[in-house]
């Protein structure tokens, strides 16, 4: 297999995006065919978070697991198991500092009254479970 070429690489990256994700799309598609209702991205929030539930002070934040390094959470994530094939002096830095980002814009919503639920990309292929974690995220006060 031959090896990328700059621009090729390029244009792969540069189609990867940071919000309307695959799996942002299936938890925001369950999320409203459970009857819930909620604004996306709001710029006035650290991070600007997946799906807000604004009057109940809620977050839900889908997190892809390659790019925001849950094998560093949870060591069975099958998700996350690639690494990066080259240029690995950047991404290795680069996955940190996604790592640090969450955890700051998590510090500051919690600090500001939100209550935050994750939903990890691996967590997807068990939509009963996933399904169940939000009613009892919703639900709950």
């Amino acid at each position: 297999m031959m090896a990328e070429t700059s621009d090729q690489r390029s244009r792969n990256m540069s189609r990867i995006r940071s919000k309307d994700t695959g799996p942002e799309l299936v938890v925001r598609r369950l999320v409203h065919a459970m009857g819930y209702r909620y604004r996306l991205h709001r710029k006035d929030l650290p991070g600007k978070p997946d799906l807000v539930f604004g009057p109940r002070r809620k977050i839900i934040e889908v997190r892809g697991c390659y790019w925001h390094a849950h094998l560093r959470y949870d060591p069975a994530c099958w998700e996350a198991r690639s690494e990066a094939k080259s240029n690995k002096t950047y991404w290795g830095p680069k996955m940190d500092r996604n790592v640090e980002r969450d955890q700051k814009n998590l510090a500051l919503l919690e600090a500001g009254g939100w209550r935050v639920l994750v939903i990890w990309e691996c967590e997807l292929r068990n939509m009963d479970s996933v399904r169940s974690r939000i009613t009892d995220f919703l639900q709950g006060d």
